[in-house]
């Protein structure tokens, strides 16, 4: 979900660059940094970037600065004494309350509205809006195959490690099968002892206790629910459009029959493929937060 673009443009008295940026996100956090003016970009901005982006913390930010003439137009000094307070008081509160703030810088006080002796006329905001806003095809376009760069090497690392798990879970059938005889032998052992022991135990009483501990250390559900979920996982990796949340939770379910396995395998080696098995599944998840 991470990615980055820019683009600039300019017009008669100005001149401004787009920048768009994301980071991982659990769902879709937009976050908007534009001038005051021109209005009017902010609804068809947002619009625009919700109609492409599906997940991920993404803020957009303006720049936008007047040129030569314009910007010798004069400023209102009232206007600026005013902007001034309240920015001073704006950074006063936020330093006693520990948080930073970005340096203000006079090209974006210029942009406010009112600062400037001079204001645009109506079809000049106008023009200079739809000049701003025409430029967010490109930049989309251009975040977009940022992003798409991306996840493909991040598919192609979730593959291998898809790759992995289906490994593991051969072997833990292997170990599994050989497991099984150590097992038997150990449990009938075990009753022998007990009946030899224990006078007027009922036999079918203890036939149904030996049934019970057969079918908990029995894996053979677990390691099919894992190869379906190795299914699932090439699916999702060959899948188009957005499938991040989907990830995130097959991610849940390998990690719950991974858990299981270790749980109920009364084996060392069967515990070591477990564990390896778990160890791979933390690694999916950690790239799984990557993906949209």
């Amino acid at each position: 979900m991470t990615g980055f673009a820019t683009i600039g443009g300019a017009r008669t008295g100005w001149s401004w660059t787009w920048e768009l940026r994301s980071v991982n996100g659990r769902g879709l956090d937009l976050k908007l940094r534009l001038p005051d003016r021109p209005e009017g970009v902010e609804q068809p901005a947002r619009a625009a970037l919700q109609a492409r982006v599906a997940r991920g913390n993404v803020t957009l930010q303006l720049r936008l600065q007047r040129d030569g003439d314009a910007a010798g137009a004069g400023v209102n000094a009232v206007a600026l004494e005013t902007a001034l307070a309240q920015i001073a008081q704006v950074e006063s509160a936020a330093a006693e309350r520990g948080v930073a703030l970005a340096p203000t810088r006079a090209a974006d006080i210029l942009t406010m509205r009112g600062i400037t002796a001079a204001e645009d006329s109506a079809d000049e905001a106008e023009a200079l809006r739809d000049a701003l806003l025409a430029d967010l095809p490109a930049l989309l376009d251009a975040f977009v195959a940022a992003r798409a760069d991306e996840g493909a090497a991040i598919g192609g690392i979730l593959s291998a490690q898809v790759d992995a798990v289906e490994a593991l879970v051969a072997q833990a059938r292997e170990r599994a099968a050989a497991r099984g005889a150590q097992v038997a032998e150990t449990l009938r052992a075990n009753v022998e002892k007990v009946m030899q022991t224990a006078d007027g135990l009922d036999p079918d009483r203890l036939a149904q206790e030996v049934a019970l501990i057969v079918v908990k250390q029995d894996v053979t559900e677990e390691l099919d629910r894992l190869d379906a979920h190795v299914a699932a996982a090439r699916d999702l990796l060959a899948a188009e459009g957005p499938v991040g949340r989907k990830f995130d939770f097959l991610m849940q379910e390998f990690n719950r029959e991974a858990n299981t396995l270790c749980s109920k395998s009364q084996n060392a080696t069967l515990t070591r493929t477990g564990l390896d098995l778990k160890t791979t599944v933390d690694q999916m998840r950690e790239q799984v937060q990557n993906v949209e």
